[in-house]
């Protein structure tokens, strides 16, 4: 549905910060279904832990909301730029089930919730081979800087 080169089109990510490998599928205004390939080469893993290295919660939580900021991107018809960055503005009910280890493939599963105020709200769910790692309500906004 969206390879790697049309993601670098729609988020300002970059390494190693960008967590989103692949869109699978996208319901426009709906859901969108993403995955990011945990690989041991990513950074983190050298200090988080040595010898059992673990993905962060929060960077679990961050892919989450790089897909959902793609599924409000595609609802809106937008694209980020250097006028209007997307930020992230809550996080309730985070819980963290399995821990993601080199290897597996991170399976983000994203649906609008509700938008008021300009505030989206989406329902998140992280899953390794059908297994819950973590799941999230998750709120971000638009805000316009120069």
């Amino acid at each position: 549905m969206m390879d790697i080169q049309a993601i670098l089109k729609q988020l300002p990510h970059r390494y190693p910060f960008l967590l989103v490998d692949r869109v699978l599928e996208l319901e426009s205004n709906t859901r969108i279904k993403a995955i990011k390939n945990v690989t041991f080469n990513e950074p983190f893993f050298t200090g988080h832990f040595p010898g059992r290295p673990v993905m962060p919660g929060v960077l679990i939580l961050e892919a989450l909301a790089q897909a959902a900021g793609l599924l409000a991107f595609d609802a809106m018809g937008q694209v980020p730029d250097e006028n209007n960055i997307y930020y992230f503005v809550g996080i309730d009910s985070a819980r963290f089930k399995r821990p993601v280890v080199p290897g597996d493939q991170l399976v983000l599963e994203i649906t609008i919730d509700r938008v008021r105020g300009g505030i989206w709200k989406f329902n998140a769910v992280a899953s390794v081979e059908g297994e819950v790692a973590a799941e999230a309500q998750l709120m971000c906004t638009m805000r316009h800087v120069e």
